[in-house]
Parts: structure tokens; sequence; C-alpha cells
């Protein structure tokens, strides 16, 4: 392949530390789909002959039903995916196999590959991140009237629906929803005919290749860029990462829910774990993992950051290990969607326990607050200042706010009369919180329906 050049062949070890065919072998059906392409192109310039074009595609054709059978045979000595493909093509028609890598390089081969690869891999990101989602709508419309703490540090701060609480990771989730459709519409340019990193003097048709091979845009503009860009991957990356710190959050309140002195949420037995010594042990393994892999979603962004960011222009053997900090990070995040639409599907909640800790913590505190402003007319601050008062006395008085009597609520400050006790339950508190975007439920039952309609 280069061995002109070299009056002797590398080391064993080189040979090791060369090869990336126990990585880029996932690109083989990539890297046929660009060979079809490119030959097609060579034939309708008239660059190589039809005669070759057939016996070369027809060949390709059969190497893809070999590897699609797992007969793909790994060498060292064959370095790539490429030229394991371009070698078994030649064992397969002969010389004629050598026409097949005119007019490219293995710079603009392996750009376009992997360019294919991570738009595919962003749309079953699309499609695993619809999957939690469409889990996510199914619970909280369940759930849509079912009260439970709403938290600041971990503190009871006020009462929210259920429902209300999950609508919160449908957004999360559908940003990143979004996030892969915007990587994937930048990507979406072909790098196949600039060749080594100048393009080359054989009169290509690149607009035939991109459209081919289903670019919508169209060949990259620069060649220089076209074998040099990773951004694509990084995009991806990002994307992972983003979509990791959301499963992340969701794992570690799955993990607080379900225990102990929570129990909002109990786990089944397909997503939980025991102890090898405690056999009442129930542990949330499922949801500890996702949140562990969160972790290895930035490392990974991290680590090609770093491959991509002292390179001068065009190819360095450094971009060969972006393939396999992309495929791990592709495997991790089908496993942490997979897991977590599992857990929402199946996961029990315990809504006695959710409603008991709603109404602990003078929850409603603000409800009394704003009782003020409404019917007192009391400036908010002061109004604040009051209320805070009455949290005062009603935990003196080891009660919650509904405790006070009529006489004690007056003492504090007379305007406060019996009818403010209207907003001093739970359910009343979420009633109220009819603004766009809050708790109310009718207010999550609309978000539902809106949601949906995005799906």
């Amino acid at each position: 392949m280069w061995g002109g050049r070299f009056g002797g062949g590398p080391s064993a070890i080189m040979q090791q530390i060369n090869a990336s065919i126990g990585v880029d072998k996932r690109l083989w059906r990539q890297d046929i789909q660009g060979s079809r392409a490119h030959v097609a192109m060579l034939g309708k310039q008239g660059i190589i002959s039809a005669e070759d074009v057939a016996a070369i595609d027809k060949g390709l054709q059969q190497i893809a039903q070999e590897y699609a059978d797992g007969k793909l045979v790994e060498n060292l000595a064959l370095e790539d995916i490429h030229l394991h493909v371009e070698t078994r093509l030649k064992e397969i028609i002969g010389p004629a196999a050598g026409r097949l890598h005119t007019a490219r390089s293995r710079n603009d081969q392996v750009a376009v590959d992997f360019r294919l690869w991570v738009k595919a891999a962003c749309d079953e990101a699309d499609a695993a991140l619809k999957a939690l989602i469409g889990a996510l709508l199914k619970r909280a419309e369940e759930h849509a009237d079912t009260i439970m703490p709403g938290f600041t540090h971990l503190q009871v701060a006020q009462p929210v629906t259920l429902g209300h609480h999950l609508m919160a990771y449908v957004e999360m989730l559908s940003r990143d929803r979004s996030r892969f459709a915007d990587a994937k519409a930048r990507m979406d340019e072909c790098p196949l005919g600039a060749a080594a990193l100048a393009g080359t003097s054989f009169p290509i048709d690149r607009q035939m290749t991109a459209a081919a091979l289903g670019f919508a845009k169209g060949p990259t503009r620069n060649s220089l860029d076209s074998v040099s860009d990773r951004d694509f991957a990084l995009e991806y990356l990002s994307a992972t990462h983003m979509t990791g710190l959301h499963l992340s959050r969701l794992a570690e309140e799955i993990i607080i829910w379900a225990s102990q002195p929570y129990g909002f949420i109990t786990l089944p037995d397909a997503w939980s774990t025991g102890s090898s010594i405690m056999p009442q042990k129930r542990n949330p393994d499922a949801a500890e993992l996702v949140r562990a892999k969160a972790g290895e979603f930035l490392a990974a962004f991290t680590r090609l950051s770093v491959v991509m960011k002292g390179l001068p222009l065009a190819y360095s053997k450094d971009m060969q290990d972006d393939k396999s900090t992309v495929f791990a990070a592709f495997d991790d995040l089908g496993l942490c969607l997979a897991s977590m639409t599992g857990m929402v599907e199946t996961l029990t909640f315990n809504k006695a326990k959710m409603r008991a800790a709603a109404n602990s913590g003078f929850s409603t505190a603000t409800d009394l607050a704003d009782w003020l402003v409404r019917v007192a007319n009391v400036p908010f601050r002061e109004a604040h200042e009051i209320t805070g008062k009455c949290v005062k006395a009603a935990e003196a008085k080891g009660t919650d706010l509904n405790g006070l009597t009529d006489a004690e609520l007056k003492a504090i400050d007379a305007r406060i009369t019996r009818a403010v006790r209207d907003v001093l339950s739970v359910e009343a508190s979420v009633a109220s919180r009819t603004s766009f975007g809050g708790t109310a439920p009718a207010n999550v039952r609309a978000a539902i329906a809106a949601a949906r309609a995005r799906l």
C-alpha cells in the first residue's frame, strides 16, 4: 500500500500501535458505501472503465455480505478497515481492485466513513431519547395530580405535582434531542474528494458522491479543512455529555427517592440488585451506574478535545484515536438511555409518602405570604417577614402552619383572618400555580399534550 518508499517492513510493535482494525471495523458498512459511491462517480466521469466499475461494485457487495455474516478476518498488517476491504476486493476481482483508490486518499476516505457513522449515531440517540421522553410523558400523565414536595437545597420548598417534576426532565431531554439534530445538520456535508489534503487533478464530481451518500449540504468547501475536521465528532460527544448530565440528575433523584428516609419510589427487581451479606437490601445499581457514566461522557469529550487542540493541518495519526472515544461514548449512551427508560416505565411511586412529605417543612409558607399580599394588600417583603414569624411560632409549637389557631395567627399580625386557611393546604397551593409553566394539574396536562405534539 505504501511499501515502495521503504526498504523494510514495520516492526511487530509498530504494527500493534499503528493498527486500528480492532476499532474501526465498525465502519465497514460506511466504508463500502463510500467506495461504491466513489467508484460509480469514477465510471461516470470516464476515469475508469465501465467494466472495472461493474467488477469493483460487485466485489464490494460480496464483501458487504461476507462482513454481515461475520467473516471479517482481522490482520494487523493491513492496519485498518480500508485496507481490509481493498485487499479482500483484490482477492475477489484481481488487479482491477487497484483502480478503486484513484482520486482518493485514506484521509478523505476515513473522514467520510466516520461522518456517515456519526450521522447515524445522532439518529440512534434521537430515537432512544424519544423513547425515554415517551415513558416520562406517560408517567407524568398518570401523576398529573399526585402531590409531592418540590425542593431547593434538597430541603422541602413548595408543593408540586409529580407530573410537573417529571415534565422538567422532558424539557431537558428535548433540548438534548435538538442538540443531536443541530450536530447532525452541521456535519451533513461530504468530505469525499478532498483526497489527501489538496484535492485531486482528476475530473471528479463531488456533487455526485455527496448526493449518493445522502449529504444534504453537498461537498465540503475546503479540502484542507475536510480532512482536518473532527468538529462533528466533538459535537456528537458534547451532545452526549449534556444528555449524560441530565440522565445523571434523574438517576440521582431515583437513588434518593428509593432510599428509606424518602421511600417515594420502589424499583422493580429487574432494575435492582441485592447484597452478598445483607439479605434485605434492594440497591438501585442501574441508576448508580447511569450516574457514573456521566463522568465518562465528559471524559470522552475532554479526551478528543485534547487530541485535536494542538494539531496542525491537515491529517495527523493522533486523529486515529477519535473513533475509540466516540464508539465507547455511543455504547454507554445507548445503555444509559435504555436503562433509564426501563426504570421510568416500571418503577412504583408511593403517593401517600410523597404527599406526606409535601405537607412537611412549612411548604405552603409562600402561599401565606402571597395571601397577605393579595388579600391584605401587604407589601411582599413585609408579608415575607410576617410569614417567617408564623413559621417560627409553628415550629416552637411543634405543628405546621394550619396547626396554629386563629388567635395565634392574629396575634402575629391582625390582618390574618380565618380565610387564610383556604390557601394553606398542599392541594390549594398546587392548584393555585396556574402561571404558564406552573405546576397546577391543568397546566401539567396542557404541557404533556404540547410535548406529545412535538415528539
